[in-house]
């Protein structure tokens, strides 16, 4: 068990039945009473932040969560079925989790997964992915401008700005964190 003195950023814990990262962890000392630690903490299923003040010593239940690389296989109903790439387990990781990142899924993309125990926390995926733009809609009007852009719909369904040359088929790269495209392949 530790205490709340060891409390750190990117450390994670468990909360009233929930698991939680810390984001930031400052401790506070004022004139007249006791000293205490201020966090900032994020839950990992809802992504909601929330505050929580700690007493000093105060025991706290730390967790360690298991990294494991995945591999997307398909939509099974509203979940999405993974390869564990480890131990070639099939696992279903529903689309709360997922959120956005679906934009980005297609058969055989992999991405990190945090585990705590045999439940799933969040997924990452790589930063940069190579895609295939399957339409481009017509350019901003003004065409004759420097950096003009158009929408492009890639193969998983993203939407992405892309300069005004590339076209349908060909293969782009795109931040994942950002939404942007980066360059041509």
């Amino acid at each position: 068990m530790t205490t709340s003195n060891q409390l750190a950023p990117g450390m994670t814990l468990s909360l009233d039945g929930k698991i939680y990262r810390v984001e930031s962890c400052v401790k506070v000392t004022v004139s007249k009473g006791v000293p205490f630690f201020k966090t900032k903490l994020k839950d990992l299923l809802s992504e909601d932040v929330i505050e929580k003040n700690f007493k000093l010593n105060q025991p706290i239940e730390d967790v360690s969560l298991e990294e494991r690389k995945l591999e997307y296989l398909y939509l099974e109903g509203k979940d999405y079925l993974f390869l564990d790439v480890g131990n070639l387990e099939q696992i279903l990781v529903s689309s709360q989790i997922i959120g956005d990142k679906i934009n980005y899924l297609k058969e055989g993309t992999e991405l990190k997964a945090m585990f705590y125990g045999n439940t799933v926390f969040s997924v990452e995926l790589a930063q940069f992915l190579e895609l295939m733009v399957v339409k481009t809609e017509e350019g901003h009007s003004a065409a004759h401008v420097a950096n003009a852009t158009k929408i492009a719909i890639l193969e998983t369904g993203a939407k992405v700005e892309v300069p005004m040359f590339v076209e349908s088929g060909d293969i782009i790269k795109v931040d994942t964190h950002t939404n942007e495209y980066i360059q041509r392949v």
